[in-house]
């Protein structure tokens, strides 16, 4: 039997690209859940330990905690967007994620516990599939380093081309004086 098979192929720069939208998808959902709750974070916290006041957590973790959350959401979300320290923002936002998953587990709201499932999902993703995330401002940053590093070992090997080729011209001269 002559079996006609179909292989799928991924071409890299469509993955970048699927990444890059993934990522400024998640990143835009932070940004909006910090931006629209820091101008009313004591407004945020008081709705906070009201949800979780049937909690085996003491309300004041609860109000530390509700306090926090807004502006980590805006400054990860803005840099998840941009692609800029997107590692580091990515694993902060897992931390994050896990701290509200205990609070709405808590108090037993499955239904925000599944949909917090699908956030981990995403940022599994985009922190696994880091290499591609090459339209960022890390990538940007990192090529720019290199340039700079690749002037520097450029103009070394020059001083050190020079300065060996004296030393063997010397040496030449050195033999055929004798």
């Amino acid at each position: 039997m002559n079996e006609n098979r179909n292989y799928i192929s991924l071409k890299s720069k469509d993955v970048a690209i699927a990444y890059l939208l993934l990522r400024i998808l998640i990143g835009v959902n932070y940004f909006n859940h910090g931006f629209t709750r820091i101008f009313n974070i004591p407004g945020f916290a008081e709705d906070t330990v009201k949800q979780l006041a049937n909690s085996y957590f003491p309300e004041f973790l609860v109000r530390i905690n509700s306090y926090l959350v807004p502006p980590i959401e805006l400054i990860v979300g803005i840099l998840i967007t941009l692609g800029l320290a997107t590692r580091s923002a990515l694993i902060v936002t897992f931390a994050l994620m896990i701290v509200l998953k205990l609070g709405v587990t808590s108090v037993q709201n499955w239904g925000a516990a599944t949909s917090m499932l699908s956030y981990g999902i995403v940022l599994f993703i985009l922190l696994a599939g880091s290499s591609f995330n090459i339209y960022s401002l890390d990538r940007w940053r990192k090529n720019k380093q290199n340039l700079a590093d690749s002037g520097a070992n450029r103009e070394q090997g020059r001083v050190n081309f020079f300065r060996n080729n004296f030393w063997i011209k010397r040496r030449l001269q050195h033999r055929f004086l004798k």
